[in-house]
Protein backbone atom coordinates (compact mmCIF):
# COMPACT_ATOMS: atom_id res chain seq x y z
CA UNK A 1 0.00 0.00 0.00
CA UNK A 2 1.53 3.51 -1.06
CA UNK A 3 0.04 6.79 0.08
CA UNK A 4 1.03 10.01 1.99
CA UNK A 5 -0.08 12.39 5.02
CA UNK A 6 -1.57 15.94 3.60
CA UNK A 7 -0.69 18.96 5.54
CA UNK A 8 -3.94 20.80 5.83
CA UNK A 9 -5.49 17.96 7.39
CA UNK A 10 -4.85 17.41 10.85
CA UNK A 11 -5.71 13.86 10.94
CA UNK A 12 -4.46 12.77 7.71
CA UNK A 13 -4.81 11.01 4.72
CA UNK A 14 -3.88 8.26 2.81
CA UNK A 15 -4.00 7.41 -0.95
CA UNK A 16 -4.73 4.03 -1.86
CA UNK A 17 -4.25 2.43 -5.47
CA UNK A 18 -6.44 -0.39 -5.94
CA UNK A 19 -7.11 -1.58 -9.59
CA UNK A 20 -8.40 0.85 -11.53
CA UNK A 21 -8.93 3.86 -8.99
CA UNK A 22 -6.80 5.45 -6.34
CA UNK A 23 -9.05 5.80 -2.65
CA UNK A 24 -8.54 8.06 -0.24
CA UNK A 25 -8.44 6.92 3.40
CA UNK A 26 -9.63 9.65 5.90
CA UNK A 27 -7.95 9.35 9.30
CA UNK A 28 -5.97 6.37 8.48
CA UNK A 29 -4.20 5.82 11.70
CA UNK A 30 -7.57 5.88 13.59
CA UNK A 31 -7.62 2.69 15.76
CA UNK A 32 -10.47 0.36 15.07
CA UNK A 33 -9.28 -2.61 16.89
CA UNK A 34 -7.71 -1.58 20.32
CA UNK A 35 -6.84 -5.17 20.84
CA UNK A 36 -4.54 -5.99 18.45
CA UNK A 37 -4.46 -2.64 17.18
CA UNK A 38 -5.56 -2.59 14.21
CA UNK A 39 -6.03 0.58 12.30
CA UNK A 40 -7.80 1.99 9.34
CA UNK A 41 -5.08 2.03 7.18
CA UNK A 42 -4.40 -1.83 8.49
CA UNK A 43 -8.37 -2.79 7.63
CA UNK A 44 -7.54 -1.18 3.71
CA UNK A 45 -4.31 -2.86 3.63
CA UNK A 46 -6.08 -6.42 4.82
CA UNK A 47 -9.23 -5.86 2.25
CA UNK A 48 -6.50 -5.03 -0.77
CA UNK A 49 -4.06 -8.30 0.23
CA UNK A 50 -7.40 -10.78 0.63
CA UNK A 51 -9.18 -9.03 -2.46
CA UNK A 52 -8.27 -12.07 -4.33
CA UNK A 53 -9.76 -14.43 -2.74
CA UNK A 54 -12.63 -12.24 -1.36
CA UNK A 55 -14.11 -10.73 -4.38
CA UNK A 56 -15.07 -13.78 -5.99
CA UNK A 57 -17.36 -14.51 -2.62
CA UNK A 58 -18.80 -10.73 -2.65
CA UNK A 59 -19.08 -10.47 -6.68
CA UNK A 60 -22.79 -10.08 -7.75
CA UNK A 61 -24.60 -10.08 -4.69
CA UNK A 62 -26.14 -7.47 -2.29
CA UNK A 63 -24.30 -6.44 0.95
CA UNK A 64 -25.40 -5.21 4.37
CA UNK A 65 -22.38 -3.42 5.71
CA UNK A 66 -21.44 -3.13 9.56
CA UNK A 67 -20.10 0.29 10.18
CA UNK A 68 -18.45 1.43 13.29
CA UNK A 69 -16.72 5.29 12.43
CA UNK A 70 -15.52 5.10 15.98
CA UNK A 71 -13.90 1.52 16.21
CA UNK A 72 -14.72 -1.68 17.27
CA UNK A 73 -15.87 -0.02 20.97
CA UNK A 74 -18.22 2.55 19.76
CA UNK A 75 -21.21 2.61 18.40
CA UNK A 76 -22.39 0.50 15.30
CA UNK A 77 -25.03 0.36 12.47
CA UNK A 78 -26.02 -1.81 9.48
CA UNK A 79 -26.13 -0.04 6.49
CA UNK A 80 -28.32 -0.97 3.69
CA UNK A 81 -29.08 1.77 1.41
CA UNK A 82 -26.03 3.49 -0.42
CA UNK A 83 -25.37 7.23 0.06
CA UNK A 84 -25.36 9.67 -2.52
CA UNK A 85 -21.91 10.68 -1.40
CA UNK A 86 -20.12 7.28 -2.67
CA UNK A 87 -17.98 7.48 -5.22
CA UNK A 88 -20.13 6.22 -9.04
CA UNK A 89 -17.26 3.60 -9.24
CA UNK A 90 -18.93 1.68 -6.38
CA UNK A 91 -22.07 -0.48 -7.65
CA UNK A 92 -25.08 -0.32 -6.58
CA UNK A 93 -27.83 -3.05 -6.90
CA UNK A 94 -31.63 -1.71 -6.45
CA UNK A 95 -34.47 -2.94 -4.82
CA UNK A 96 -37.98 -2.68 -3.72
CA UNK A 97 -38.83 -2.42 -0.60
CA UNK A 98 -42.16 -1.49 1.11
CA UNK A 99 -42.70 2.25 0.56
CA UNK A 100 -39.48 2.49 -1.73
CA UNK A 101 -36.86 1.09 -3.37
CA UNK A 102 -32.96 0.54 -1.33
CA UNK A 103 -29.93 0.30 -3.21
CA UNK A 104 -27.37 -1.88 -1.74
CA UNK A 105 -23.91 -1.95 -2.57
CA UNK A 106 -22.25 -4.79 -4.59
CA UNK A 107 -18.20 -5.14 -4.26
CA UNK A 108 -16.73 -6.39 -7.81
CA UNK A 109 -13.34 -4.79 -7.29
CA UNK A 110 -10.86 -4.25 -4.50
CA UNK A 111 -11.13 -0.28 -5.07
CA UNK A 112 -14.49 -0.69 -3.53
CA UNK A 113 -13.68 -3.15 -0.90
CA UNK A 114 -10.60 -0.25 0.00
CA UNK A 115 -13.21 2.52 -0.01
CA UNK A 116 -15.57 0.19 2.51
CA UNK A 117 -12.30 -0.04 5.06
CA UNK A 118 -12.34 4.08 4.64
CA UNK A 119 -16.07 4.04 5.65
CA UNK A 120 -14.96 1.60 8.46
CA UNK A 121 -16.97 -1.03 7.45
CA UNK A 122 -15.62 -3.79 9.86
CA UNK A 123 -17.85 -6.44 9.06
CA UNK A 124 -19.17 -7.59 5.37
CA UNK A 125 -22.73 -9.31 5.26
CA UNK A 126 -23.74 -11.21 1.86
CA UNK A 127 -27.03 -11.69 0.37
CA UNK A 128 -27.86 -16.14 -0.16
CA UNK A 129 -28.57 -14.88 -4.08
CA UNK A 130 -26.81 -12.73 -6.55
CA UNK A 131 -28.45 -9.64 -8.32
CA UNK A 132 -30.09 -10.49 -11.15
CA UNK A 133 -32.02 -13.49 -9.51
CA UNK A 134 -32.28 -11.98 -6.16
CA UNK A 135 -35.46 -14.48 -5.22
CA UNK A 136 -33.46 -17.81 -6.01
CA UNK A 137 -30.52 -18.59 -3.77
CA UNK A 138 -27.84 -20.26 -4.81
CA UNK A 139 -26.26 -20.93 -1.03
CA UNK A 140 -27.93 -22.35 2.00
CA UNK A 141 -26.66 -21.92 5.06
CA UNK A 142 -26.36 -23.51 8.19
CA UNK A 143 -25.42 -21.78 11.33
CA UNK A 144 -24.04 -23.86 14.52
CA UNK A 145 -24.47 -21.75 17.49
CA UNK A 146 -23.47 -23.53 20.64
CA UNK A 147 -24.90 -22.26 23.95
CA UNK A 148 -21.95 -21.60 25.04
CA UNK A 149 -17.91 -20.94 24.06
CA UNK A 150 -17.63 -24.53 23.36
CA UNK A 151 -16.19 -25.44 20.13
CA UNK A 152 -15.93 -29.07 20.65
CA UNK A 153 -19.66 -28.93 20.48
CA UNK A 154 -19.49 -27.16 17.50
CA UNK A 155 -17.27 -29.66 15.55
CA UNK A 156 -19.09 -32.48 16.67
CA UNK A 157 -22.66 -31.02 15.28
CA UNK A 158 -20.59 -30.54 12.21
CA UNK A 159 -19.01 -33.57 11.81
CA UNK A 160 -23.24 -35.28 12.33
CA UNK A 161 -24.26 -32.42 9.76
CA UNK A 162 -21.63 -33.46 7.40
CA UNK A 163 -22.45 -37.23 7.53
CA UNK A 164 -25.97 -36.48 7.03
CA UNK A 165 -25.16 -34.12 3.75
CA UNK A 166 -23.52 -36.80 2.45
CA UNK A 167 -26.22 -39.51 3.00
CA UNK A 168 -28.25 -37.02 0.92
CA UNK A 169 -25.43 -36.65 -1.98
CA UNK A 170 -24.65 -32.36 -1.03
CA UNK A 171 -21.64 -31.37 -0.98
CA UNK A 172 -20.88 -28.81 1.77
CA UNK A 173 -18.12 -26.31 2.82
CA UNK A 174 -17.08 -24.95 6.14
CA UNK A 175 -16.42 -21.84 7.84
CA UNK A 176 -15.41 -20.45 11.12
CA UNK A 177 -17.96 -17.38 11.65
CA UNK A 178 -15.06 -15.38 13.76
CA UNK A 179 -17.69 -15.71 16.66
CA UNK A 180 -18.20 -18.80 18.27
CA UNK A 181 -19.22 -21.01 15.61
CA UNK A 182 -19.45 -22.42 11.76
CA UNK A 183 -21.30 -22.02 8.60
CA UNK A 184 -21.82 -25.38 6.57
CA UNK A 185 -23.03 -23.99 3.42
CA UNK A 186 -23.99 -26.09 0.64
CA UNK A 187 -24.11 -24.61 -3.49
CA UNK A 188 -27.91 -24.62 -4.78
CA UNK A 189 -28.25 -24.08 -8.49
CA UNK A 190 -30.52 -21.35 -8.47
CA UNK A 191 -33.61 -22.28 -9.38
CA UNK A 192 -35.08 -23.18 -5.92
CA UNK A 193 -36.86 -20.77 -3.46
CA UNK A 194 -36.16 -19.45 -0.56
CA UNK A 195 -38.98 -20.84 0.97
CA UNK A 196 -38.11 -24.08 -0.58
CA UNK A 197 -34.07 -23.60 0.68
CA UNK A 198 -35.59 -22.45 4.14
CA UNK A 199 -38.49 -25.52 4.25
CA UNK A 200 -35.75 -28.16 3.51
CA UNK A 201 -32.71 -26.73 5.55
CA UNK A 202 -35.10 -26.96 8.46
CA UNK A 203 -36.35 -30.85 7.34
CA UNK A 204 -32.37 -31.79 8.03
CA UNK A 205 -31.84 -29.98 10.91
CA UNK A 206 -34.95 -32.04 12.34
CA UNK A 207 -33.77 -34.90 11.40
CA UNK A 208 -30.32 -34.59 13.22
CA UNK A 209 -32.33 -33.04 16.54
CA UNK A 210 -34.49 -36.02 16.61
CA UNK A 211 -31.27 -38.14 16.51
CA UNK A 212 -28.73 -36.36 19.05
CA UNK A 213 -32.33 -34.74 21.31
CA UNK A 214 -29.45 -34.40 24.14
CA UNK A 215 -27.19 -32.20 22.15
CA UNK A 216 -28.85 -30.28 19.30
CA UNK A 217 -31.70 -28.22 18.81
CA UNK A 218 -34.10 -26.54 16.83
CA UNK A 219 -35.79 -24.45 19.34
CA UNK A 220 -35.54 -20.44 18.34
CA UNK A 221 -36.22 -19.08 21.73
CA UNK A 222 -33.30 -19.11 23.73
CA UNK A 223 -34.58 -20.36 26.77
CA UNK A 224 -35.30 -23.54 25.08
CA UNK A 225 -32.32 -24.61 24.01
CA UNK A 226 -30.78 -25.38 27.47
CA UNK A 227 -27.15 -26.16 26.75
CA UNK A 228 -27.87 -27.67 22.94
CA UNK A 229 -26.19 -26.17 20.27
CA UNK A 230 -28.66 -24.64 17.97
CA UNK A 231 -29.07 -25.61 14.59
CA UNK A 232 -30.20 -22.11 12.99
CA UNK A 233 -31.82 -21.66 9.52
CA UNK A 234 -33.33 -18.86 9.64
CA UNK A 235 -30.65 -16.84 7.19
CA UNK A 236 -31.80 -18.83 4.40
CA UNK A 237 -34.46 -16.12 3.48
CA UNK A 238 -34.97 -13.44 0.89
CA UNK A 239 -33.39 -10.08 2.33
CA UNK A 240 -31.22 -12.04 5.06
CA UNK A 241 -27.61 -12.20 4.63
CA UNK A 242 -24.71 -14.10 6.15
CA UNK A 243 -21.48 -12.90 7.23
CA UNK A 244 -19.11 -13.21 4.19
CA UNK A 245 -16.23 -15.36 3.49
CA UNK A 246 -12.59 -13.61 4.86
CA UNK A 247 -14.64 -10.52 6.23
CA UNK A 248 -13.39 -9.39 9.87
CA UNK A 249 -16.09 -9.45 12.45
CA UNK A 250 -16.67 -6.30 14.41
CA UNK A 251 -15.48 -7.97 17.86
CA UNK A 252 -12.86 -7.60 20.33
CA UNK A 253 -9.31 -9.72 18.57
CA UNK A 254 -10.46 -8.70 15.27
CA UNK A 255 -11.23 -12.18 14.18
CA UNK A 256 -12.23 -13.37 10.92
CA UNK A 257 -14.30 -14.98 9.23
CA UNK A 258 -12.31 -18.12 7.31
CA UNK A 259 -13.43 -21.01 4.79
CA UNK A 260 -11.87 -24.47 6.08
CA UNK A 261 -11.78 -28.01 5.07
CA UNK A 262 -13.64 -31.04 6.38
CA UNK A 263 -10.02 -32.09 7.38
CA UNK A 264 -9.40 -29.11 9.14
CA UNK A 265 -12.52 -29.86 11.65
CA UNK A 266 -10.28 -32.68 13.70
CA UNK A 267 -7.42 -30.22 14.22
CA UNK A 268 -7.65 -28.90 17.76
CA UNK A 269 -5.32 -25.96 16.25
CA UNK A 270 -8.74 -24.72 14.50
CA UNK A 271 -11.28 -22.39 16.41
CA UNK A 272 -14.01 -20.34 15.50
CA UNK A 273 -11.38 -17.39 16.50
CA UNK A 274 -8.09 -18.99 15.03
CA UNK A 275 -7.51 -16.00 12.75
CA UNK A 276 -7.85 -12.69 12.87
CA UNK A 277 -6.00 -9.31 11.59
CA UNK A 278 -3.24 -10.09 13.71
CA UNK A 279 -1.95 -12.16 11.13
CA UNK A 280 -2.92 -11.18 8.22
CA UNK A 281 -0.01 -13.61 6.79
CA UNK A 282 -1.96 -16.89 8.27
CA UNK A 283 -5.11 -15.45 6.88
CA UNK A 284 -3.41 -15.68 3.57
CA UNK A 285 -1.71 -18.79 3.85
CA UNK A 286 -4.68 -20.22 4.88
CA UNK A 287 -6.98 -18.71 1.34
CA UNK A 288 -4.14 -20.31 -0.56
CA UNK A 289 -4.41 -23.55 0.53
CA UNK A 290 -8.00 -22.82 -1.30
CA UNK A 291 -10.05 -25.29 1.18
CA UNK A 292 -13.14 -25.02 -0.90
CA UNK A 293 -11.56 -26.32 -3.84
CA UNK A 294 -14.58 -27.45 -6.35
CA UNK A 295 -16.50 -27.43 -3.69
CA UNK A 296 -19.13 -25.05 -4.37
CA UNK A 297 -18.97 -24.94 -8.50
CA UNK A 298 -21.78 -26.69 -9.20
CA UNK A 299 -24.55 -26.03 -7.43
CA UNK A 300 -27.51 -29.08 -6.83
CA UNK A 301 -30.74 -29.15 -6.95
CA UNK A 302 -32.62 -30.37 -3.57
CA UNK A 303 -35.90 -32.57 -5.17
CA UNK A 304 -33.28 -35.32 -5.18
CA UNK A 305 -32.12 -34.81 -1.98
CA UNK A 306 -35.24 -33.87 0.16
CA UNK A 307 -36.21 -37.63 -1.53
CA UNK A 308 -33.28 -39.13 0.57
CA UNK A 309 -34.05 -37.12 3.92
CA UNK A 310 -37.28 -38.92 3.96
CA UNK A 311 -35.74 -42.05 3.12
CA UNK A 312 -33.25 -42.17 5.66
CA UNK A 313 -34.73 -39.71 8.07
Amino acid sequence: MSGAAHGNDPDGTLDVRAGRHTVTVHRPDKVLFPDPGISKADLAAYYRRIALFMLPQLRDRPLMLERRPDGVKGPSFLQKDTPESYPAWVRRSKLDKEGGTVRHVVCDDSATLVFLADQACLALHRWLSRTERLPWPDRLIFDLDPARDDFGAVRDAARRLGELLDQLNLPSALMTTGSKGLHVIVPLNGHTTFEESRGFAREVTEVLADRYPSTLTTAVRKRARGDRLYLDVQRNAYAQTGVAPWSPRALAGAPVAVPISWEQVDDPGVTARTWSLADVDAILEQAKRNPWAGVLTRGRSLGPARKRLKAVG
